[in-house]
């Protein structure tokens, strides 16, 4: 049953009112149908409210403003809890269903190594704690459909990462990450045993099919997320006038993520270490526009797309990385950084965070990722 009401201003209902009345019996048939309709008496003399009822009146409405309101400003401070109910349902949802959430915080592991390291652990845990209103992506290639997620697994760091409320780990599934981009074509003709640099290579591929697609940021496996990146499309400078394609974030099918795909396809080179990658977004990027150097902590614009000075994430540069994993006289603020990237390509002595060691990244790890420096810590005891 479908019932219709009618609503009208009381200055409108007030005309159709007199009306009713003025012309007497000719128009009855009328009053007693807007009666039936809104189910109310046609008054013939309505007494004015007095002005203690128009007052109350008000107060109650006001009254009635305040509570929704109320309500509206609690709901705004449960934003940030959005994800407070996906824990319990992280096994159903798709990658897709996630990331279709919209900002997502992405990371890969293109390696088949199923237990992620502590640097690892740490990024993801830092990216989850700066932005928690947004969904933390890791993607592993070691990973599959039939691999169980189950937190009492074996693998230490999937419990400590699974617990966490924001953080998502999926299989990477690159035949079905390039769809509807012109990687597919390469992909299908690839042969990644024949490739030098394969897990970069697919790393470099993956990033750009999975911004364009769905947007978001993209990090490097060994970027500490230290306050959140106001920008929403931008590049990192490494040093002035080169970008690196190891942090960059942009909306999805920006035209930007999509030419530099095409570019990857045709200069496509993988026995050259980074050109898919850092070599990649420079040369996208100076098509746009001239590169300068930068002054001091400034940041760049090339047509609304915002070159972000290399003191944003690269404050110590690649060649000095080793001074992470050194003991500083005075610990630098980092007050002019978004995120901080620990060179872990450079790390071919494969240096690690060791507890009481009072190294820089050690302070890092207990300032931003402290549950990865706990476990951490309780690995050491049982060794």
């Amino acid at each position: 049953m479908v019932q219709t009401v009618w609503v009208s201003s009381p200055g409108s209902w007030a005309l159709q009112e007199s009306d009713c009345h003025r012309q007497g019996k000719k128009r009855s048939w009328r009053c007693r149908l807007v009666r039936t309709i809104i189910q109310h008496p046609c008054r013939r003399h309505a007494p004015k409210r007095s002005r203690k009822a128009r007052m109350l009146r008000k107060i109650q409405i006001c009254l009635c403003f305040c509570f929704v309101s109320g309500i509206l400003y609690e709901i705004s401070l449960l934003s940030s809890c959005v994800f407070s109910y996906l824990p319990m349902a992280q096994h159903y949802l798709t990658p897709e269903q996630v990331l279709n959430l919209g900002k997502s915080i992405i990371f890969l592991e293109t390696t088949e190594r199923l237990e992620p390291p502590p640097l690892v652990s740490c990024s993801v845990e830092s990216a989850a704690r700066i932005y928690q209103d947004r969904p933390i992506i890791l993607f592993m290639r070691g990973l599959t459909n039939e691999t169980a997620l189950d937190l009492n697994t074996s693998y230490a760091a999937f419990s400590l990462l699974s617990s966490m409320k924001n953080v998502f780990i999926f299989p990477l599934q690159m035949e079905i990450i390039f769809q509807e981009t012109p990687l597919l074509q390469w992909y299908n003709q690839v042969v990644p045993e024949q490739e030098k640099n394969w897990v970069h290579v697919s790393s470099d591929a993956s990033r750009l099919a999975l911004i364009w697609k769905y947007g978001g940021i993209y990090m490097d496996t060994d970027v500490i997320s230290i306050r959140p990146i106001p920008q929403h499309s931008f590049l990192a400078a490494q040093k002035s006038r080169f970008s690196s394609n190891g942090i960059f974030g942009f909306p999805a099918r920006h035209k930007f993520i999509w030419d530099c795909m095409e570019n990857f396809v045709l200069k496509y080179n993988g026995n050259i270490w980074g050109n898919q990658g850092p070599f990649l977004m420079t040369r996208m990027l100076k098509t746009l526009c001239n590169l300068t150097d930068f002054q001091g902590t400034e940041d760049h614009s090339c047509q609304n797309i915002s070159f972000l000075n290399p003191q944003r994430f690269y404050p110590i540069p690649y060649p000095a990385w080793s001074r992470y994993y050194q003991v500083w006289d005075k610990n630098p603020s980092f007050n002019h950084s978004y995120a901080l990237h620990l060179w872990n390509f450079m790390n071919r002595n494969r240096k690690v965070v060791v507890a009481g060691s009072n190294t820089l990244a050690e302070k890092l790890y207990k300032t931003y990722c402290p549950t990865t420096y706990q476990d951490l810590i309780q690995n050491g005891r049982h060794r």
